[in-house]
């Protein structure tokens, strides 16, 4: 797979991400991004197992289901979004040490003054460096 510039998603994806945030607060929300060359088609949020406020974990079955809805969608896995309720606003250490998906962009979101801020990442285990992350209505 070719890296992608970034990731383009639209404000009412956007939305979707931070609602299944918000209701997962205080632990870390998680989920993933279905479509292609890096513009987003589908928002499937995620139980995160280890109902954590620090770490997050998929739940298989949930996401084994995104993965099978995707591919009979014609769409590829583009994202991974999560957050950090109390911070930092890039990969932690642990991020880095377990991000199994190399090729696609990993969205971090944080709550910041009463909105959701985000940015994305490029990761592969050892470091990261931020691409960009734009919003962009459907069909633009």
């Amino acid at each position: 797979m070719v890296a992608m510039d970034g990731l383009t998603i639209s404000p009412l994806q956007w939305e979707t991400v931070y609602r299944h945030l918000e209701a997962c607060l205080p632990e870390e929300g998680c989920g993933l991004l279905g479509g292609r060359h890096g513009r987003v088609m589908a928002v499937w949020p995620v139980t995160n197992a280890l109902h954590s406020s620090v770490r997050f974990r998929m739940v298989p079955e949930e996401q084994l289901k995104a993965f099978l809805w995707f591919e009979q969608h014609e769409m590829e896995l583009v994202g991974i979004f999560h957050s950090h309720p109390n911070g930092p606003c890039h990969p932690s250490g642990t991020d880095l040490a377990q991000f199994a998906y190399p090729d696609v962009v990993s969205l971090i979101c944080w709550p910041a003054e009463g909105n959701w801020e985000a940015k994305g990442f490029w990761m592969d285990g050892k470091s990261y460096h931020e691409v960009p992350v734009m919003i962009m209505a459907e069909g633009t």
